[in-house]
């Protein structure tokens, strides 16, 4: 049977790797239960391991049809291109609901919180010491990544591999000192609707910030095999998409909860 096509798009092969990637998500899920309930991260630990290895499976399959087969004509970047987009703009979505709660608490605190904000009993983070420190890792990390997209457009190897090191460092930098804050924090999530609103918005802006991380450290190995050229490196230029909006929304939680909200 022949395997030419007189069509732009990529009609996907039979994988397993959707049903599978569920099933360890679920797995995962049930994992965070039980060590919530039972103190026992071994299930939990079983559903990561697990789903990292379809995750590595999976983008090694996209990775070949997108580099190796040429699948990703210009139509299908154009596709992904939009399904990015599209993702992001969900995501904004999903902050905003952060930032609503935040505020509709914030502006017209109750008598529960002592019609304070801060609530009383809760002592704010500093804004000019760590918080500061991670922003000013967040916009120089933006900048790292601007450096290495440009390199790449211009046939830079070297300039590109540079950028893309300080950027994935400064990552696991803002990691760590965000670690690092948690463990010294005055407060708790279950500290009235203050810790609440604090670690859902900066744990999950901590969350995206080591998926964002995880996403461009794929994408220095795969410069680093030479995947990418100046007209064809969608999957870097999502990568950098992606971060760039992990600091606006960081600029935003900073402003609003660190520094006014405090």
């Amino acid at each position: 049977m022949s395997t030419h096509k007189n069509h732009p798009y990529h009609l996907v092969d039979i994988s397993p790797w959707p049903l599978l990637g569920a099933l360890s998500a679920m797995l995962t899920m049930l994992g965070m239960i039980k060590w919530f309930h039972l103190y026992n991260n071994n299930l939990l630990m079983i559903g990561l391991l697990v789903t990292s290895l379809i995750m590595y499976q999976w983008w090694r399959d996209i990775v070949r049809e997108g580099t190796y087969q040429g699948l990703h004509t210009l139509l299908v970047t154009k596709g992904l291109r939009w399904g990015m987009i599209l993702f992001i703009t969900s995501e904004v979505l999903f902050f905003m609901s952060f930032f609503w709660g935040f505020f509709h608490s914030s502006l017209a605190p109750t008598i529960e919180l002592g019609m304070l904000w801060p609530p009383k009993g809760i002592q704010a983070f500093n804004p000019l010491e760590i918080p500061l420190l991670n922003t000013l890792i967040l916009l120089t990390s933006g900048l790292t990544v601007t450096w290495a997209h440009h390199s790449l457009m211009e046939n830079n190897f070297s300039q590109g591999l540079q950028g893309l090191i300080f950027t994935v460092t400064l990552g696991i930098y803002f990691t760590i000192l965000q670690g690092y804050e948690y463990i010294e924090s005055p407060f708790a999530i279950s500290d009235s609707i203050y810790g609440s609103s604090f670690f859902m918005a900066t744990g999950f802006h901590g969350l995206h910030v080591i998926i964002g991380t995880t996403f461009l450290l794929i994408c220095l190995i795969r410069h680093y095999l030479n995947h990418f050229s100046s007209t064809h490196h969608f999957g870097f230029e999502a990568a950098a998409w992606y971060w760039h909006f992990v600091d606006v929304v960081w600029l935003f939680l900073y402003i609003s909860i660190y520094w006014w909200g405090s």
